[in-house]
């Protein structure tokens, strides 16, 4: 059984993440909700692993809007590369 209080605070790391993207002017599409879901969730150590994660679930999803995903969420500071893909936004950063 997951545990709550890891659930809540995924679900708030994705909401700050969404009014940074607002901020930045992206639109919040489901493929975007897809990919965050996707990163939020489990340990990627690449742009490949999370694509192949994220057209498991929906097959729409392409490489190149992975790669372009994850490009704005590095330049808003909600990921690091160097953090192996896992999310470093919290109600703490600027």
């Amino acid at each position: 059984m997951p545990d709550s209080r890891s659930y809540h605070r995924t679900k708030m790391q994705k909401e700050l993440i969404i009014e940074k993207l607002k901020a930045k002017g992206c639109r919040i599409t489901k493929q975007r909700c897809t990919l965050l879901d996707v990163i939020l969730e489990h340990e990627c150590s690449s742009c490949k692993e999370i694509y192949y994660k994220a057209s498991g679930v929906d097959e729409t999803i392409g490489a190149a809007t992975v790669y372009r995903m994850v490009n704005i969420l590095e330049e808003i500071g909600a990921i690091s590369r160097k953090n192996m893909y896992k999310v470093v936004y919290s109600e703490t950063c600027p």
